[in-house]
């Protein structure tokens, strides 16, 4: 258990930080099988800010990435979240300035 009380969950060879990321993993391969989707991807990692000196770059790892069929030329980055951390809400608006052709979405998980 974490200090935000997820549990990680494994699922088709990934561990997923909560059920409900791992949940909404299912839904987009679904979409994806139905040819809605394509291109997903699973925890990928953008840079928003490059090396600097000794400091190292910061990434933004998100939950998953894809294209819609309807708009197959732009990237939906997708983040599941229950609590919104300053350093999220950094990063996110590190990655928006960094990826402005690419849309963010933020997944909020239910209950608790």
């Amino acid at each position: 258990m974490t200090k935000y009380h997820n549990r990680k969950v494994q699922l088709d060879g990934y561990t997923f930080d909560s059920m409900a990321e791992a949940e909404h993993y299912k839904d987009l391969r679904l979409l994806e099988q139905a040819g809605e989707i394509t291109y997903l991807l699973v925890h990928p990692r953008f840079e928003v800010m490059p090396k600097v000196g000794k400091e190292r770059a910061i990434v933004y790892v998100a939950d998953f990435c894809y294209t819609e069929r309807d708009n197959p030329n732009r990237y939906i980055v997708v983040d599941v979240k229950g609590v919104e951390t300053a350093v999220f809400r950094l990063k996110a608006n590190l990655f928006r300035r960094a990826y402005p052709n690419h849309e963010l979405r933020i997944v909020r998980k239910e209950g608790r």
